[in-house]
């Protein structure tokens, strides 16, 4: 086999790997992969006819992610975190991405920023948020806390938040995007934040951001207290 082949396979191997990386990515983002559920490698080769060398760096890579924990003899779970868990990771959220917010206020170009108000009018034109049932949940530059983020030009933020933690927050706030009214008032919280960096207030900026995400936290938290006082109820009427 000649060197230009043993490219080409290496090539299409890298993009069977890339692939099964993005489906298995956009499953447990979108929940079609249970919180908590366990990974089979055997049957994950064999819904995505691929090999388990590719797959398990598939895998690896999904662990940095933070979607998948490897637990000590049980081996990979989807991850899910605990109402605790997931306060804390807003609570981050909120100190970081208010940061971020001021900085990008101070940093974005103005073509940024026309391009910024350009996403929240395709947000608008989507179907579910006309509906009220959920917010546009596209990624990366379709999403307005990632341009931000990256409009912030501060490349360790960046790392975290859009690297690291990204596809965890998503997983989230994708769960929660569906609660009624917090689709329009998030809308809302947006538009006030792009005014702000428009104006090239960051401090204003950042305060709004941290409320828009402190909002975010404190709907989730009356989800939990609601879901607790439904279970707590069928307990006692059963």
């Amino acid at each position: 086999m000649s060197s230009f082949e043993l490219r080409d396979l290496h090539n299409d191997s890298d993009t069977l790997a890339e692939n099964v990386f993005r489906q298995i990515q956009l499953a447990i983002v979108r929940g079609e992969m249970a919180p908590g559920s366990k990974i089979s490698e055997p049957e994950l080769a064999r819904i995505y006819g691929i090999s388990r060398g590719p797959l398990r760096e598939a895998i690896h890579r999904l662990e940095g992610q933070k979607l998948l924990v490897r637990i000590p003899h049980v081996g990979a779970r989807v991850v899910s975190l605990s109402h605790a868990e997931l306060i804390e990771l807003y609570e981050i959220r909120e100190s970081l991405e208010g940061m971020a917010c001021r900085q990008a206020a101070e940093r974005m170009s103005q073509e940024e920023i026309d391009d910024l108000r350009r996403v929240l009018e395709l947000h608008e034109q989507d179907a579910a948020f006309q509906a009220g049932v959920g917010y546009y949940q596209q990624e990366g530059d379709f999403d307005f806390h990632y341009r931000i983020i990256q409009g912030s030009g501060n490349r360790t933020l960046a790392k975290l938040l859009c690297d690291e933690l990204y596809q965890l927050v998503r997983m989230y706030r994708l769960q929660f995007s569906a609660t009624p009214n917090r689709p329009h008032q998030a809308f809302a919280e947006h538009h006030r934040i792009l005014d702000a960096i428009a104006e090239r207030d960051g401090e204003l900026a950042e305060l709004l951001m941290r409320r828009h995400i402190g909002a975010s936290k404190r709907n989730i938290e009356r989800h939990y207290k609601e879901t607790l006082a439904t279970s707590s109820k069928t307990r006692g009427d059963s």
